[in-house]
């Protein structure tokens, strides 16, 4: 599993811990001084802010190791859990289902060697990550040694309980796209009973206690450091791995505890294109996708309130960075950054969407289809339409339509048609990501994985091109930078058209390509 996993390994803690030490520097020269860094603890010191943040201890003297525990932590932890989740479900659900783990069990090894393994590779992964992590805060922040471990302890822990949690899913679903999607929904909940609880009561109340998240923030590292938190973490995680031992036992090989409904003996006509059974394997990985972004967007809405522009003007007037980012109009400017990251976020859907075309291929599904009456142009189109329809569905009734109402429910006078045409013109630049990563595939299979350096380009552009100073160049090839910051700035029409035209021309690529080549080639 480490051979097989490297690559990704590698990825995701060096990644995460570089922006550990990046955001530590990166905030020390924004804030240089305690009077910039008491602006910015006032302006989240509110339901907003706790929201998407935490419970905000040591508000009253905020230093940079305290602004990174209050407002790095969650996203620390919901990034390193997803890392988690999607490497035990590659390595437990997913390598039963392609047949791999039988072949390994047919050597002496025990019922539980593939869970085992699969949980040490993810120990060893989150350990990694606390390791350089620490070091990297420590020694570019001169951060206390003891709270940041105790930190980023705790956001492993999180971590490794959502990867017990996913050890449990695994056995109830027969894929691993299922097993993973429920571990979602549970980090999702845990995520909003946090929010919530912490919002209820000054420092959180009882229902944040229900969350694992609230778990490794109510250990207040650099306010008053407390251990005994972790503690809830640890039992977690020794009660979810419990459970999923004893549920390995009571299922086959192969099978599952949740049986699925046995269906017709003869399928509706309106199930016999390709794009209907397309979109029968993408719907369950849209509706929770969706259900995320609601939840994420929703309650950023409720923070433009009737007082959300004197709260984003004090954002604004902190320093010349923040007087930069959100210009004249702070309302504008903060919309622009919510759909900026609802637009990422489906960024990330369509891509993985697509991708999921090379498995059909590689396990023989794809030539099954094809030797009915459905051409290979059609079969491909379908996976486009499907994430294209995914992307439209995320952006505009995920990001746009939850924002307008959070800030209507706030009694703030969010336009719906700016949010509206700025999902618009990000649909735009999604279409492009969508249809480079299925021209890749077309051509190069092999090389289909290559999509995803497109999808971090454009956040390294979007987040850190001003700071990096990209030349022109590099910045030119987001297909967001052409989309701009509205409605913080106007849209440009000539850049909209020309982000319809390469995905045009890409889409025909694409098809040409995959007509051209034979399954399972290149």
């Amino acid at each position: 599993m480490l051979r097989r996993n490297r690559v990704r390994l590698i990825a995701w803690t060096g990644s995460l811990a570089l922006f550990c030490g990046y955001y530590v520097v990166a905030i020390g020269a924004v804030y240089p001084n305690a009077a910039d860094r008491q602006n910015r603890a006032a302006s989240i010191g509110n339901a907003g802010g706790t929201l998407l943040a935490g419970p905000g201890y040591g508000l009253e003297d905020y230093t940079v190791g305290r602004m990174f525990a209050n407002e790095m932590s969650l996203w620390l932890m919901v990034l390193l859990a997803t890392m988690n989740i999607l490497l035990i479900a590659r390595n437990t659900r997913a390598e039963e289902s392609s047949g791999r783990l039988e072949m390994v069990r047919a050597l002496p090894v025990g019922r539980h060697a593939g869970s085992v393994a699969a949980f040490l590779v993810v120990v060893i992964a989150d350990a990694a990550f606390v390791l350089f992590g620490s070091l990297l805060m420590i020694g570019s922040g001169k951060l206390a040694a003891t709270d940041t471990v105790v930190l980023l302890t705790g956001v492993m822990l999180t971590g490794l309980v959502l990867a017990g949690i996913t050890t449990v899913t695994g056995h109830l679903t027969v894929h691993s796209r299922a097993a993973s999607g429920l571990a979602f929904a549970v980090l999702g909940g845990a995520v909003l009973i946090r929010g919530i609880g912490d919002i209820q009561q000054v420092h959180g109340s009882w229902l944040s206690w229900l969350s694992p998240i609230a778990w490794a923030q109510q250990t207040r590292p650099y306010a008053e450091v407390r251990l005994w938190p972790l503690g809830l973490s640890l039992a977690a995680i020794a009660i979810t791995l419990a459970v999923g031992a004893v549920l390995a036992t009571r299922r086959d090989l192969g099978g599952a505890l949740l049986r699925g409904r046995i269906g017709p003996a003869a399928a509706a006509p309106s199930l016999a294109t390709p794009f209907a059974l397309v979109f029968r394997q993408q719907r369950s990985a849209l509706v929770w996708w969706l259900v995320g972004c609601v939840a994420m967007f929703g309650p950023a809405g409720l923070f433009l309130g009737t007082d959300s522009g004197a709260s984003l003007q004090d954002i604004a007037t902190q320093n010349e960075l923040t007087s930069t980012i959100f210009g004249d109009d702070p309302i504008a400017a903060f919309l622009a950054i919510m759909m900026l990251h609802n637009a990422l976020a489906v960024a990330i859907f369509t891509t993985a969407a697509v991708l999921r075309i090379k498995p059909e291929e590689d396990e023989g599904r794809l030539g099954l289809g094809l030797s009915r009456s459905t051409s290979r142009t059609a079969w491909l189109l379908a996976h486009l339409s499907v994430a294209g329809i995914g992307a439209l569905v995320l952006l505009f009734l995920g990001g746009a339509l939850p924002l307008w109402v959070g800030s209507s429910l706030s009694g703030g006078h969010t336009a719906l048609p700016t949010l509206l045409a700025s999902a618009g013109a990000f649909a735009l630049g999604v279409a492009v990501l969508i249809t480079f990563t299925t021209a890749l595939y077309a051509w190069a299979p092999r090389l289909s994985p290559l999509a995803w350096v497109l999808c971090a380009l454009v956040v390294v552009e979007r987040f850190f091109g001003t700071v990096l100073h990209l030349p022109a160049a590099v910045k030119v090839l987001s297909p967001f930078w052409w989309v701009g910051d509205y409605p913080k700035a106007d849209l440009d029409p000539v850049h909209l058209i020309a982000l319809g035209t390469v995905s045009a021309v890409l889409a025909a690529v694409a098809v040409t390509g995959f007509r051209r080549r034979d399954l399972a080639a290149g």
